[in-house]
């Protein structure tokens, strides 16, 4: 809004002020509202939510009485001002407004709106969620329920029926899922912007264990289906397989009968026939081998289903029957062969069958071995399983050649005698017959032998492999579902872990819940470690079986112990990170305060918690912040002010809005003091409660002026200030009373209500103060203008004289009350003047005067203005003043009186009478009505450096001790320890300092003897310079200045306001005694001016003649001037 409208209309401010705070407010409770995230299906954090809501919605009524209050404002605002270009920013400010304030209504009431259906959309979820979770439950007890297939009609048809009756179920129970399913859509849909993991999440349970029990319904049912398929299809498999191995028996019969005719090998031709007609029926047999396997394993299977009945025995005879003609049947097909192959070269086929064995039998043998090692998964194992099932019912398939060959060795070697063996065993060289004979027989029997030992040898390994293999089975299958069942809670709890958020995200308030949740989080996922342990015990047990697991089940070994290991890891950094956090947020920290400083500069603490900074750029370290020590840089700019008061408050008037003190009213500082229970101010404050409070303090302003306020940056600010003040030898520790007396002095508040806080936090319960406890209060106020470096023009450190002043006051009791501290504090006493001129600094900056500077010509002018008592419409602004420039014409010992707020036109006729009496007062007048308010101006000790005085009387006296021959005096006190052997030396520095001090101080009084002497001369001549002039024009002409009264923010004290008179005649130095005064009264009658000027000029020509309303104003006398106080806004 424009500074001239602001002027024009001054109560703008303050509705601007309500507005803003506000339209915070609003925005802040919109933000609020948005990021208010709850679990959707959590029916308790719903209702917690809806709590939160519901005392929003509360807060938010309250402070309807404050909208209507600013409406109200506004329309006696517009009503009072005619400026148009006001009324329209009224106008648009108030539209703006309760637009923002409808918005945020319909927020509230949405979002609880929303939270009731979200509520209510819960509930019934939940409900459809546990009905479905029932019927999960009912089908997983009726699938664990189902037993082997039977392998009987009766068994097959009561176990189809009763999965048809399930599969009925099932679909009766899907609606249940169904219901679940939709409800879950529609909260997913309707609440996508809050957290719908919990929903998700058990949604896909349900889903998935819903299709679990229906692909089992579905394997169940084809499974039967082929178990109904087998049991039909068996019988007539079984039948037509007998009626083969019927035709087949007579087919070897026949064919054995033939073989053992008579003379029947000698026939080559009918040999080679009946060979023929051996092997068609040896391809048959063979053809019909996988047939008789699978009708021998389909039987077992029956008779397991038919053990105990009738049936059983029945089916158990016809498949004896059936293996016992197999097997004789493929003895009858090798003693066809072998009485075939009858000869005289039968003991060499017979070598060669053996032979042929042996090397099957190898073969054989490297096959199984082949099959090693066992696999180290579920899969190749069960391939090596049914691998081996075949190798088996390949040996089970030659077993009957090999006992063939094996008995046919046996009788061949039984019913040859000696003499037909050594015919059929010829040697290349000449061997008795008995020799041959004997070879033949070792030859045949060592083949058969070896022939047994290895058909014994595969059969075992074959077992032992089957062995192994059915243990690893079993283990890979324990070990499988150890997996299952661990990677199934892991990935549960990795949900859980996947919806925290993070840590930076979280509020404050909330760390320490967020961390007792983490905590239980942790406990329930201990008993995984349980689990975890058991899969690596089972994953072990195979290393030392030498069983090597393969590389899927190793990484998914690999992968369930890093899953584990990262969600520990994971939940040791949150707690690490919510302490961290709660420690650097919470009510020790520090941390927060290091984004403070930028680039190349880091903040850093020493061992007694007392910050310093580091710049790494030139390596170097010290105890001021960057921006602080910016901020005193700057403060030099100000030295060029005269008036050490003015200069005081100026720069203090910069420092604390650089530490937004400004924008900290009084109630909400006590306020945080109080939360810190900072109520001993005898008592110490160490560097981390001094950042609580602190915090405290500026988190409140943060949520008042958002855009203002940088929390760490001013916390870091305003504690190296406080100790810059109180600590400069960074102990890292300061007084309480120290620290609100710092805190206080800078805040935003009335001038009178601090003077009452401080008195309060040293007065006694009963409310009286004594000297000792005034002095703790003054002292620790002296501290703020010493840091700045301007403690010398308010009476130095030393505040004993201001404490007897005060006391003096009081007519010397031994205790003061409040009301006479108030009353002395008015007075504004030298060590305490630069708050009240603080005050007038905070209230000037935004003052704009309907006036131009005389010197500068600045119009209008804005800050302070000085109107001159002396001479008519003379006005001078601040910046002339401060720096000394006067005009021609007009001296600097003029009396002046200065305005902080526009004036008003009785303010402006006052001073025009006062400008009237004064060029008609003489020097004797004037010396024997002092105008005595105090204004510090420049005095001759100001400015000079006390120390360097110091030095320099050091050095002189020193000189002349020199020039005496006397000994060499010891460095000043502060630069070198006094010594104890010295004490003549310590009495002269000490005089020396004495003596400095109290020539100052003459020639300060001499000096303002001298002002003073020259004004009244100045005054005097200018008397006579109008007395000699010819009668001039009776009328004055003159302009009244009119602002509204509500630009004033007057104390409701009825003391009368101290005349600040800005002259030489006025000092910093004056006594006590002086500064107590009362001032005289302004009022005085028309008949003592006339006389005083009559008596005062007796060579006037006539009467002075007067105008009228000047007149009529001195007629009825000058009222009396009140103490206009301000606040620091």
């Amino acid at each position: 809004m424009p500074s001239s409208l602001l002027l024009e209309v001054p109560a703008l401010a303050d509705f601007n002020k309500a507005w803003a705070e506000l339209t915070d407010w609003l925005s802040l409770l919109d933000r609020v509202i948005k990021s208010q995230i709850v679990t959707v299906g959590d029916l308790d954090d719903i209702n917690d939510m809806i709590i939160k809501q519901k005392a929003a919605l509360q807060e938010f009524e309250q402070r309807r009485p404050q909208l209507e209050e600013l409406i109200t404002a506004a329309q006696n605002l517009k009503n009072k001002t005619s400026n148009q270009e006001a009324r329209t920013i009224i106008t648009d400010s108030i539209e703006k407004i309760q637009s923002q304030w409808d918005e945020v209504q319909g927020h509230l009431q949405s979002r609880r709106q929303q939270l009731h259906e979200m509520l209510k959309d819960s509930t019934q979820w939940l409900e459809a969620k546990q009905e479905a979770e029932q019927v999960l439950e009912r089908a997983k007890v009726k699938l664990e329920s189902w037993k082997e297939i039977s392998y009987t009609v009766e068994a097959l048809k009561k176990q189809n029926t009763e999965l048809k009756q399930f599969s009925k179920e099932l679909r009766q129970w899907q609606i249940h899922v169904d219901v679940a399913n939709d409800m879950a859509l529609k909260l997913l849909r309707d609440y996508s912007t809050d957290d719908t993991r919990k929903v998700e999440l058990m949604t896909d349970n349900i889903n998935t264990s819903w299709a679990t029990i229906n692909k089992r319904v579905s394997e169940r049912e084809a499974e039967l289906e082929a178990a109904l398929r087998l049991l039909q299809q068996f019988y007539l498999d079984l039948e037509k397989f007998l009626a083969w191995l019927t035709e087949a028996e007579t087919t070897a019969n026949v064919l054995q009968d033939a073989t053992h005719k008579e003379r029947i090998l000698e026939d080559t031709k009918e040999v080679r026939e009946l060979m023929k007609q051996w092997q068609d029926l040896q391809t048959e047999i063979e053809a019909h081998t996988d047939i008789f396997h699978n009708l021998d394993e389909n039987g077992q299977k029956i008779l397991r289903s038919l053990e105990g009945s009738d049936d059983a025995a029945l089916l158990q005879r016809r498949l004896d029957n059936m293996n016992f003609r197999w097997s004789e049947l493929r003895k009858k097909s090798l003693n066809i062969r072998s009485h075939l192959e009858a000869s005289s070269d039968q003991w060499k086929r017979l070598h060669l069958s053996l032979q042929e064995l042996l090397a099957w039998l190898q073969l054989k043998d490297d096959e199984l071995k082949q099959q090693a090692p066992i696999g180290g998964d579920l899969p190749t194992v069960q391939k090596q399983n049914d691998a081996h099932r075949a190798f088996k019912r390949e040996l089970k398939t030659k077993e009957p050649v090999i006992m063939s060959a094996l008995e046919t060795v046996r009788v061949f070697l039984a019913e040859q005698p000696l003499e037909g063996l050594e015919k059929l065993y010829q040697e290349p060289r000449e061997l008795s017959p008995e020799e041959r004979a004997q070879n033949v027989t070792k030859l045949l029997r060592r083949q058969a032998d070896e022939v047994k030992t290895e058909w014994d040898k595969l059969n075992l390994h074959s077992a032992d492999w089957q062995k192994k293999i059915d243990e690893a089975l079993e283990r890979l299958q324990e070990l499988q579902e150890a997996m299952d069942e661990l990677d199934l809670k892991l990935r549960q709890a990795e949900v859980t872990k996947g919806s925290w958020q993070p840590v930076g995200d979280l509020l404050i308030d909330s760390l320490q819940d967020y961390l007792e949740k983490v905590k239980v989080y942790r406990a329930e996922i201990a008993p995984i470690k349980e689990n975890v342990n058991h899969v690596n015990d089972l994953a072990h047990q195979f290393t030392s079986s030498d069983i090597q697991l393969s590389p899927y089940n190793l990484n998914c070994l690999e992968d369930l112990n890093t899953r584990w290991k990262l969600l520990q890891v994971a939940i040791d950094e949150r707690i690490r990170q919510l302490h961290e956090a709660h420690r650097d947020f919470g009510p020790t920290s520090q941390h927060f305060l290091s984004t403070s400083v930028q680039g190349p500069w880091e903040r850093a603490i020493s061992p007694n918690k007392v910050p310093y900074y580091i710049n790494h750029e030139t390596q170097t370290t010290c105890w001021d912040h960057p921006k602080m020590t910016e901020l005193y840089q700057s403060l030099a700019d100000l030295n060029n002010v005269r008036f050490s008061a003015y200069r005081t408050a100026m720069k203090l008037r910069r420092l604390q809005k650089a530490l937004c003190l400004d924008l900290l009213s009084l109630s909400a500082a006590c306020d945080a003091l109080d939360q810190h229970n900072l109520k001993q101010n005898d008592q110490s404050m160490d560097i981390l409660q001094i950042i609580n409070c602190l915090t405290t303090i500026y988190d409140r302003l943060e949520q008042e002026h958002n855009n203002l306020v940088n929390v760490p940056l001013c916390v870091d600010m305003c504690l190296n200030w406080l100790l810059n003040v109180y600590d400069t030898g960074r102990t890292g520790r300061i007084r309480v009373l120290s620290f609100k007396t710092g805190v206080v002095s800078l805040c935003k508040a009335h001038l009178e209500d601090k003077y009452r806080y401080l008195f309060k936090q040293v007065a006694s319960s009963t409310g009286f103060c004594d000297q000792r406890r005034l002095g703790l209060l003054l002292h620790d106020s002296i501290q703020i203008p010493r840091q700045l470096g301007e403690v010398a023009s308010f009476g130095g450190s030393n505040i004993e004289p201001s404490v007897r002043s005060c006391f003096q006051f009081a007519n010397n009791k031994p205790e003061i009350e409040a009301a006479l501290f108030l009353d002395w504090m008015r007075l504004e006493p030298q060590s305490m003047v630069w708050l009240p001129v603080l005050h007038r600094v905070a209230a000037a900056e935004t003052a704009k005067h309907q006036a131009k500077c005389n010197i500068c010509k600045e119009c209008p002018i804005i800050g302070f203005r000085y109107r001159s008592l002396k001479h008519f419409n003379y006005d001078i602004c601040q910046s002339c003043f401060f720096s000394g420039r006067v005009a021609k014409g007009h001296k600097m010992h003029y009396p002046m009186v200065e305005y902080c707020t526009p004036t008003t036109s009785g303010e402006d006729v006052r001073d025009f009478a006062k400008v009237l009496k004064n060029k008609f007062r003489t020097k004797r007048y004037f010396a024997k009505h002092p105008r005595m308010g105090y204004l510090p101006v420049q005095t001759v000790l100001e400015g000079d450096n006390m120390e360097t005085n110091l030095q320099a009387e050091y050095d002189r006296l020193k000189q002349q001790h020199d020039n005496k021959g006397l000994s060499p005096l010891p460095s000043p006190p502060e630069m070198m320890p006094i010594s104890p052997q010295s004490p003549r030396d310590a009495e002269l520095i000490a005089e020396a300092k004495l003596l400095r001090q109290h020539k100052g101080r003459l020639e300060a009084r001499m000096q303002i003897l001298e002002d003073h002497n020259k004004q009244l001369e100045s005054q005097l001549h200018r008397l006579r310079q109008l007395l000699e002039q010819p009668q001039a024009d009776s009328k004055v002409n003159g302009t009244t200045l009119s602002s509204p009264s509500t630009s004033l923010q007057r104390s409701d004290s009825s003391q009368p306001m101290l005349l600040r008179v800005v002259g030489s005649q006025t000092s910093e130095t004056m006594g006590e005694d002086d500064l107590l005064s009362p001032p005289q009264d302004t009022s005085t009658g028309l008949e003592e001016v006339m006389e005083q000027l009559n008596n005062s000029f007796p060579s006037t020509r006539g009467k002075l003649q007067l105008p009228r309303s000047i007149y009529q104003q001195l007629r009825g006398g000058i009222p009396s001037l009140k103490i206009t106080q301000y606040n620091i806004q």
